[in-house]
C-alpha cells in the first residue's frame, strides 16, 4: 500500500508540471465536460449512493452524518452546476496581483501561480470529491482525494465519471487521484509524503482535523469547529431576526455553518423569545438556555453549561444565552465561537460597524443567515473548504486560495554593486 500510495504522488508531481501550462480555454472545455459526465453517469453514482447510505443506517451512524452522505437528482445536478460554474469564473493562474519599478530600473511582477499538488481528506460528503476536483483543475493543481469509508462508493463512482473525461482528453493520470483502500494507515502514509504534496485539506469532524494537525509534514489548512453565533440586537428588526435564526439553526443543523449559539439582547428578550423558542420546539429543537432564557421560557429548556456553548452540535441542538451589551455579545462569541461564521441582527450602523470590526471570525454578517458561509453561496462556483485560520487563507477557499504567488522580474542587464 505505502508503495502504491507514493507512486500516486509521484504521479501528481509530474501532472502538476502539465496542469500549471494549460490554457483557461483547454482548462474550461475539460471542466464543462466533466459537468455533463456527472449528469450522464446519474443513475450509477445513485446506486452507489444507496449502498453506501444502506452500510450507514445499518451502522447507526449520526443523521446529522447521513444528511451529508445523501445524494439525489437535485445533489447531483448541483454538483455539475458548480463545475460549469468554475468553468465560466476568471482563471487566477498567471493573473499580475501587482507590478512596481525599483531604483536599480528592475520591473518587478507579483504574478499568480498554482500551489501544485494537494491532498484533500475528507468524510461524509460526496459532493466534495466533484468541487475539489474542478477548482484544483482550474487553479492548475493535481489533487489527491482521501474520503471517508461511509463514501466510498458514491466518491468512487464520482471519481470515475470524471477520471474517464481526464483520459479521454489526454491529460496525465495523477490529475486527479483517489485513494480507495479503508485502511486507515493510508492517511499516515499520505501525510509523510512532503516531498511530493504541497499542502493537504482536511474536511471532516474535530477528531480527523486534529489527527491530521498532528501527524502531517505537510503545511494544513484547516477549520476545527463551526461554532456559529447570530446575535439579535436591541434595535434589531424582530421579525427579521426570527426568520433568520430559524433559517440559520433549522435550515440544514449538520453543516458548518449553521447557527449553534443564539444570542439575544436584554431588551428584546422578553419579546423576542416565547415566540423564537415556540418555533424551535416546533421544529424538534432541543434548546439549553441561561437562566434568564429558563426563566423566559417557563420551563421545557435545559440549563447551558459552559460545555454547551462551546459545542458543534451538529444537530437540532441550540444553546441560547441573554447578554446586557452588545459588547458582552461580541466578547461571548470571541471567546466561545470557533472563528467560523458570525452575524448581528440590528437596524444600528453604529453597533453593525463595531461587530464587524472587533468580532474575530472569518465570515462576518449583518442582517443575514450565517448559513450563506459556502464557496458558491460567494459567488465562488463551488468551495474546496472552508479555513478558520489566518494563513495563508480564510474562509471559503476557491480558485485564488489554491493559488501562490511567484515574483516575475525584468532587466536589461543590471548587476548588483
Amino acid at each position: 500500500m505505502k508503495e502504491q500510495i507514493i507512486n500516486i504522488a509521484k504521479d501528481s508531481v509530474k501532472a502538476s508540471k502539465i496542469l500549471a501550462g494549460l490554457s483557461s480555454l483547454e482548462k474550461n472545455r475539460v471542466l464543462r465536460a466533466m459537468a455533463k459526465a456527472l449528469i450522464k453517469n446519474t443513475e450509477i453514482i445513485l446506486k452507489a449512493n444507496k449502498k453506501d447510505l444502506a452500510l450507514a443506517k445499518k451502522a447507526k451512524l449520526p443523521a446529522a452524518l447521513i444528511d451529508r452522505l445523501l445524494l439525489d437528482r437535485k445533489r447531483i445536478k448541483g454538483m455539475a452546476s458548480c463545475l460549469f460554474s468554475v468553468a465560466e469564473l476568471d482563471d487566477p493562474v498567471g493573473q499580475e496581483i501587482k507590478s512596481w519599478d525599483v531604483p536599480s530600473g528592475l520591473q518587478i511582477h507579483k504574478v499568480r501561480v498554482p500551489i501544485g499538488v494537494i491532498a484533500i481528506i475528507y468524510e461524509s460528503r460526496p459532493n466534495v470529491t466533484a468541487d475539489c476536483i474542478g477548482l484544483s483543475f482550474k487553479s492548475g493543481n493535481s489533487v489527491i482525494l482521501r474520503g471517508g469509508s461511509e463514501a466510498l462508493n458514491s466518491n468512487t463512482a464520482i471519481f470515475r465519471a470524471i477520471a474517464e473525461v481526464i483520459k479521454s482528453n489526454g491529460l496525465p493520470e495523477g490529475t486527479v487521484s483517489l485513494i480507495s483502500t479503508k485502511d486507515r494507515k493510508a492517511v499516515d502514509i499520505l501525510l509523510k509524503l512532503n516531498n511530493y504534496i504541497d499542502l493537504v485539506m482536511p474536511r471532516g469532524g474535530e477528531n480527523l482535523i486534529k489527527k491530521v494537525v498532528s501527524l502531517s509534514r505537510i503545511p494544513v489548512i484547516k477549520h476545527y469547529k463551526g461554532i456559529c453565533h447570530v446575535y439579535v440586537d436591541d434595535y434589531a428588526d424582530l421579525n427579521m431576526a426570527e426568520r433568520i435564526c430559524f433559517n440559520a439553526k433549522v435550515g440544514r443543523p449538520g453543516v458548518c455553518n449553521a447557527m449553534e449559539s443564539m444570542l439575544v439582547h436584554r431588551d428584546v428578550a422578553v419579546r423576542f423569545l416565547p415566540e423564537m423558542i415556540k418555533k424551535f420546539k416546533a421544529a424538534g429543537v432541543e434548546l439549553r438556555g441561561c437562566p434568564i432564557t429558563k426563566k423566559i421560557a417557563k420551563g421545557g429548556i435545559r440549563l447551558a453549561s459552559d460545555k454547551d456553548y462551546r459545542t458543534e452540535y451538529l444537530d437540532l441542538i441550540l444553546s441560547v444565552k441573554v447578554v446586557d451589551t452588545l459588547n458582552a455579545a461580541i466578547a461571548h462569541i470571541n471567546t466561545y465561537g470557533s472563528h467560523h461564521s458570525d452575524s448581528i441582527i440590528t437596524d444600528d450602523e453604529q453597533n453593525a460597524k463595531e461587530f464587524l470590526r472587533k468580532v474575530d471570525s472569518a465570515c462576518v454578517y449583518v442582517n443575514a443567515s450565517t448559513r450563506f458561509t459556502d464557496g458558491n453561496q460567494f459567488g465562488m462556483g463551488a468551495e474546496i473548504g472552508i479555513s478558520t485560520d489566518k494563513l495563508h487563507a480564510r474562509g471559503p477557499m476557491a480558485l485564488e486560495e489554491l493559488t501562490t504567488y511567484k515574483y516575475v522580474i525584468y532587466g536589461s542587464g543590471q548587476i548588483r554593486e
